[in-house]
């Protein structure tokens, strides 16, 4: 909203200082320390509410050193996030641009089933909440509109020939300087392999044994691999909603690098640069990751331990689907496995150990466990290892991850 005020400001009375509006980094910039404000004026009064509400967490006894005190905490914090996330979204991004639309959609889309599920279990009193079922047919929808949007939207190209070029480059003639962009690419199916040279895969070659035309059938194999990621990355970051400030702390990490990486790929002369996909205009996406990292970090503030709040499933499902609906727009969905590999770890940790369990018993007639508790951090708990002890050293991790994440842009 503030971009188009100070836009027609701008335009029309020539009003000073407006033109900074115009500037992506400046408006990333604002809708940090808006999210940061938003986090901490809004939760604090937030908390205060659910507390005299007493919504509070009902936890079980898992035997878990610290468990029991966290009992009656306020939960569905993700409301925080959210609001910290959305608002500066819509006062300082382009609300036109239909990567913007797709972000706001899927954190609303996602945020409201999860509100849905923290809702039934705390004010109706019934623990199951939404059945799996339903959280997973949730995500699958949005897979289907993220995809198809990515698909069949005709604003959503790569690679495409700026349409002033002589204004992006500096006068610079097409045989200069990002002239490698000169030819529009309309394929939406095209994503990036790490570590490779020339490091483009088109997912619609997997439908070459279709014979000629078979591109035309490339939706039937991009849909469900959209789909695929959206329900895993999400479910993955639900998981891993065990600590205090372990989920919000590895998605501010993840969010800091998945905003470098779409500001590179939308500007055309870092992008020729680094040899990487051009993707007109993504760089609008940099206002919403900066306000997705604002928010987390500002929710850190309450919820860093001992916890004040816990974020639900109204955060937690939306943290996850955010971070791979922005991953897939910007054709990095690939990358995922190594920056969101804490997610993947406490993923994997629960499905060996669950497979392991039902293999053993059904053999054995006793199940047997591989890990002391899933998910993954529980574990380390049960090894002794204080809950900040274990929070941080995968924050650290974390971070390493996504060294390496950006490392892969110059290293193939």
């Amino acid at each position: 909203m503030l971009y188009y005020l100070f836009g027609y400001l701008d335009r029309v009375f020539d009003f000073p200082g407006a033109q900074v509006f115009q500037y992506i980094s400046f408006r990333a910039a604002m809708a940090v320390i808006t999210s940061l404000i938003i986090s901490l004026y809004f939760g604090k009064r937030w908390i205060g509410y659910l507390n005299r509400r007493q919504v509070g967490e009902t936890v079980r006894d898992l035997g878990l050193e610290g468990q029991l005190e966290k009992q009656g905490t306020p939960t569905m914090g993700g409301l925080i996030i959210l609001a910290s996330l959305i608002i500066p979204t819509l006062l300082f991004a382009e609300l036109t641009n239909t990567y913007v639309i797709l972000m706001l959609f899927t954190a609303v889309w996602l945020g409201g089933l999860g509100f849905i599920d923290d809702y039934i279990k705390v004010f109706k009193r019934d623990k199951r909440g939404l059945s799996g079922k339903t959280k997973v047919i949730g995500q699958v929808f949005l897979g289907l509109v993220v995809a198809s949007t990515m698909y069949f939207d005709n604003s959503i190209v790569m690679r495409e020939k700026p349409r002033d070029f002589k204004q992006v480059v500096g006068n610079v003639v097409a045989e200069g300087p990002a002239s490698r962009f000169m030819v529009e690419e309309s394929k939406v199916t095209k994503t990036t392999i790490p570590f490779i040279k020339n490091n483009e895969f088109d997912y619609a070659v997997l439908l070459r044994w279709l014979g000629p035309g078979y591109e035309k059938w490339a939706f039937l194999i991009f849909i469900p691999i959209v789909i695929l990621i959206i329900v895993g990355v999400s479910n993955g970051a639900n998981l891993t909603d065990g600590m205090d400030g372990l989920a919000v702390g590895t998605s501010a990490i993840i969010g800091a690098t998945l905003g470098i990486l779409a500001w590179v790929s939308g500007n055309i002369i870092f992008a020729d640069y680094l040899n990487i996909m051009y993707l007109p205009n993504s760089g609008e996406l940099t206002i919403f990751i900066s306000a997705f990292v604002g928010a987390n970090i500002g929710f850190l503030w309450y919820n860093s331990y001992p916890a004040q709040v816990f974020m639900g499933d109204t955060g937690s499902l939306a943290l996850g689907g955010i971070i791979a609906v922005f991953a897939i727009i910007i054709r990095k969905e690939l990358l995922i496995p190594i920056l969101c590999g804490i997610f993947l770890a406490e993923s994997l940790s629960v499905i060996l150990q669950v497979s392991w369990f039902k293999y053993t018993r059904q053999k054995y007639g006793v199940g047997r466990r591989i890990f002391k508790m899933s998910p993954l951090h529980h574990h380390y708990q049960k090894l002794g290892y204080s809950e900040p002890k274990i929070v941080l050293r995968f924050l650290i991790v974390g971070v390493m991850l996504s060294v390496l994440t950006i490392i892969t842009l110059k290293l193939r």
